[in-house]
């Protein structure tokens, strides 16, 4: 487990590592869940290790500093990843009366899998797209926020963009309506406090284990004021039962990893430079726009590099603090051999995104699955898209584009697709 935790000034900081640190050391007979049975990090809830549910030992100490580093009144840990936190954050809004919640079409599946589970209406609203989703605008939030009971955003989204949080935030105060932010790929934001979804939210969630050094799963959901208890409530609802104690412990040591601000400014700054790169304003997603990303992210693995995700002229790659200026040579090495091979684009020479068309009403109607190859025309009755990021490139309502399920044809993974063949509504 130490080869996760290198930087030993952080580990000496966290409560749960050095209590199991501490423990691993002592005789250690084990007659307890987890069915392994050996001894060590991963145990479950015993006379000194505290417990997730009703903490009042290092699994409070822990939330306590995670809760002051974030600037929240509550912060919870999760072991389930952000899907957890997003579910947890809507159903407190449930309880603090919201029933419409307006969001972006571009949001996680999570957060469309929540509102159907809780009965929760979403006002979605389009934004801009070129060759990749423009940042969110406050003008983008505006109308359907007029028609809903709070703000659900996802900042900093897949390609590094930061929505415009300080006029946003203003326009929910101003008509007296929460905030509430994915932050999945942004914890490590919190360095950069306006960039930063807790330095605007209500509520929000960072999926510490993407853009720190937290292992998968690794998560925290955090709550300022009237939210904290409803979120409390909500957590305990959505939470795991049995949760990782190693994992819980490396998301404390992920919150208080320090920020690596050479590798911020030298990203940056590269991201400027060179037109093949999209200059978004957060630091660890490097986007290098390409002809074909799907072959080239096939190229980068034959060479032992695996990027984070590919789109049709998109390749993305994610860093996080704890990378050398070396890890960024081979990527740059990678860039470069592919330019010489002609198969790097520019973002003037990527096309427009295609914006999503009118949403139909699917719910109560009959649907079908057929194949992908002859839906074209066809209504979409189950989200669909690549994976990750798990966004959707049809929603649910949609009419279905022989673009889009050409871009479906060519992902190797994907969500919403059984077989090469898609749910639609029955004619």
């Amino acid at each position: 487990m130490r080869k996760y935790f290198q930087d030993e000034k952080v580990f000496a900081n966290c409560h749960i590592l050095q209590m199991l640190e501490e423990q691993s050391k002592n005789p250690h007979h084990s007659f307890h869940t987890p069915g392994h049975k050996v001894s060590g990090y991963d145990i479950t809830e015993l006379a000194y290790s505290d417990n997730l549910s009703c903490p009042e030992g290092v699994i409070a100490f822990a939330e306590q500093d995670i809760a002051k580093l974030l600037g929240a009144n509550k912060s919870f840990l999760l072991t389930d990843g952000s899907t957890s936190g997003v579910l947890s954050m809507l159903y407190a809004l449930k309880m603090h009366g919201v029933s419409r919640v307006a969001a972006p079409m571009l949001s996680h599946k999570s957060f469309f899998n929540g509102c159907a589970l809780l009965g929760l209406e979403p006002i979605l609203f389009e934004t801009p797209a070129f060759a990749v989703p423009c940042p969110i605008a406050a003008a983008d939030v505006a109308a359907a926020l007029e028609d809903a009971d709070a703000l659900f955003l996802t900042s900093p989204d897949y390609y590094g963009n930061v929505a415009a949080l300080k006029e946003i935030k203003a326009l929910c105060k101003a008509q007296g309506k929460p905030l509430v932010i994915d932050g999945a790929h942004g914890g490590h934001l919190r360095h950069y406090k306006e960039l930063y979804a807790g330095a605007h939210a209500d509520m929000w969630v960072d999926g510490v284990h993407k853009s720190l050094p937290a292992l998968t799963q690794g998560a925290v959901v955090s709550a300022k004021k009237e939210y904290a208890a409803a979120l409390k409530a909500a957590v305990d609802t959505f939470r795991t039962s049995s949760p990782s104690y190693p994992i819980m412990g490396s998301v404390e040591y992920a919150v208080k990893y320090p920020a690596n601000h050479a590798l911020a400014e030298r990203l940056t700054a590269l991201k400027r430079e060179r037109a093949c790169f999209y200059d978004s304003a957060d630091y660890t997603k490097l986007c290098v726009f390409c002809k074909d990303g799907f072959a080239l992210e096939r190229y980068a693995n034959d060479q032992g590099i695996y990027p984070e995700f590919a789109q049709e002229h998109l390749l993305c790659f994610y860093f996080s603090p704890v990378q050398t200026e070396e890890d960024l040579l081979t990527v740059l090495r990678f860039v470069e051999w592919a330019d010489l091979e002609g198969l790097i684009l520019s973002e003037k020479d990527v096309q427009r995104v295609p914006a999503p068309t009118k949403l139909e009403k699917v719910d109560g109607k009959n649907v079908e699955l057929i194949p992908l190859e002859g839906s074209e025309g066809r209504v979409c009755a189950k989200a669909c898209g690549l994976f990750p990021p798990c966004l959707p490139v049809l929603q649910k309502g949609e009419r279905i584009t022989g673009e889009k399920i050409k871009t479906l044809q060519a992902a190797a993974r994907r969500f919403g697709i059984e077989n090469d063949k898609i749910t639609v509504v029955a004619e």
